[in-house]
């Protein structure tokens, strides 16, 4: 016969079945409604792209090698003034993403020292094809937004990079100067204090 504290272990084993039993059901209807993704959700990878079209991308290579799946290449080539993608020296002729191999980690964005990678909430990649799971520079780049040219073409922003660069912190259709400036504390009329 048994004792009375294998009973007990038994019924204290059919208590968490019991309390899940009565509990609201937190099943989803997915593809027919599905749920919000958090905003700070890693999905599919964006090359964003300057106010006048150019590309942010300048082909320096570091995301490829920050990624610890080996899933991004990179291919970097020169501007020239006939044919200018980036406002640098440099642009990505060649960028590919592998989404068999990108395990959504964010180390790219981390090294990317023009920000012009960033990730989106975007996550439904599934392919049966896995040929269709490399992303070329076509698919990732942003869409050109009104105002924008698609490139090559001269830099509109400025004459020089460094024009360029600290132009586009006052660009047209932004008032990021002064507001960003309120945002961390500093007042502009004040040196070096907060």
């Amino acid at each position: 016969m048994r004792d009375v504290g294998e009973i007990l272990d038994s019924v204290k084993g059919f208590g968490v079945t019991f309390s899940h039993l009565f509990r609201k059901t937190v099943t989803t209807e997915y593809p027919k409604r599905p749920d919000p993704v958090a905003p700070r959700y890693h999905g599919r990878h964006i090359l964003n792209r300057h106010p006048d079209g150019l590309e942010k991308c300048i082909g320096c290579e570091l995301c490829a090698w920050a990624c610890p799946a080996d899933a991004i290449y990179v291919e970097g080539a020169d501007n020239t003034d006939e044919a200018r993608y980036s406002p640098g020296e440099r642009y990505a002729k060649t960028y590919q993403i592998n989404y068999a191999r990108c395990i959504f980690c964010g180390l790219c964005l981390e090294a990317c020292p023009t920000r012009s990678l960033t990730m989106s909430n975007e996550f439904e990649l599934a392919s049966d094809d896995r040929r269709s799971l490399i992303f070329t520079k076509e698919q990732l780049l942003a869409p050109l937004l009104p105002g924008m040219e698609q490139p090559p073409h001269p830099m509109q922003l400025g004459e020089t990079e460094q024009d360029y660069y600290l132009g586009s912190l006052t660009n047209p259709g932004t008032s990021a100067g002064a507001e960003h400036v309120e945002t961390f504390g500093v007042d502009p009329t004040r040196e070096g204090r907060a």
